[in-house]
């Protein structure tokens, strides 16, 4: 038997809302809200999943499953 390594990617999307005076300030306030955990994309909406199957030798490509 071989051994592969198993990567899976997926991408996930949400809409969240705020207020700001600026395009600037609304861009600022969502990094923050996301690095404070207050705009979280768990569960989310998943958009898209990848996989990727390789060894030392083969490689499948990304996938999308």
């Amino acid at each position: 038997m071989k051994k592969y390594t198993i990567t899976i990617e997926e991408t996930v999307s949400d809409i969240f809302y705020l207020e700001a005076n600026s395009l600037e300030e609304a861009k600022e306030k969502a990094i923050e809200n996301y690095n404070n955990s207050v705009f979280v994309l768990e569960p989310g909406n998943l958009i898209e999943t990848n996989i990727l199957v390789e060894n030392d030798k083969e490689n499948s490509g990304w996938f999308e499953l």
